[in-house]
C-alpha cells in the first residue's frame, strides 16, 4: 500500500488534483444566556432560520428549502452560504459549504432554546470551526473572541427581543 499511494498521488496530480496535508486546528465556542421567557416563547420570537436578520442585523434571504432540513440562506448579499442541517422544536444548527478556490473551515453552528423551567430558558450558541489557517495563535485567539463578541452581543439581543415581545 504505502508504494501504491504516491503513484496515486503523482496520476491525481497529473489530472489536475491538488494533494493537501490537513493539519486542521477545531475551536469550539460555547455561549449561553438566561432569559426570562419560556423557551417556546423564546424560540418563537427569534428561532427563525432567517430572524438573523433581526437579531445579528445582517441581511438574510432564503435561497432554497421551505424552511426544514436543507434550506439555505444567504447573508451578506451572498458572501456567506448556510445550510441547515439539524432541526428540532428548539433548536437548529448549520454548515457553510466549502466555496471553490477558497480555504474551508468546517464552520456549523448550533443555537438552541433550552427550558429551564415554566416561564425562563437558556439561549445557547455553539459555534465549532477550523483556525488552521492562521499564522499562529494570536491570530487565532483574536479570531476566537472577535467571533464570540458577536455572537454574545446577538445572545444579548435576542434576549431582549424575547423578554420585551412575551
Amino acid at each position: 500500500m504505502k508504494r501504491f499511494l504516491p503513484g496515486v498521488l503523482f496520476f491525481l496530480a497529473l489530472c489536475g488534483f491538488q494533494t493537501a496535508v490537513a493539519e486542521p486546528d477545531y475551536k469550539r465556542i460555547e455561549m449561553e444566556i438566561d432569559v426570562e421567557t419560556s423557551a417556546s416563547e423564546l424560540w418563537a420570537t427569534v428561532g427563525g432560520y432567517c430572524e438573523i436578520q433581526t437579531w445579528l442585523n445582517i441581511d438574510c434571504e432564503i435561497s432554497s428549502g421551505d424552511g426544514n432540513i436543507g434550506t439555505v440562506r444567504v447573508l451578506l448579499g451572498g458572501k456567506i452560504t448556510e445550510v441547515l442541517v439539524a432541526q428540532t422544536d428548539l433548536s437548529y444548527g448549520y454548515t457553510q459549504p466549502a466555496k471553490e478556490g477558497e480555504y474551508y473551515n468546517l464552520y456549523h453552528g448550533f443555537m438552541e432554546a433550552k427550558p429551564v423551567d415554566a416561564k425562563t430558558s437558556k439561549l445557547r450558541y455553539t459555534v465549532v470551526y477550523d483556525v488552521s489557517n492562521l499564522p499562529d495563535q494570536a491570530a487565532r485567539d483574536t479570531d476566537i473572541a472577535a467571533r464570540r463578541g458577536t455572537f454574545e452581543a446577538a445572545l444579548t439581543n435576542m434576549k431582549s427581543l424575547a423578554e420585551a415581545a412575551h
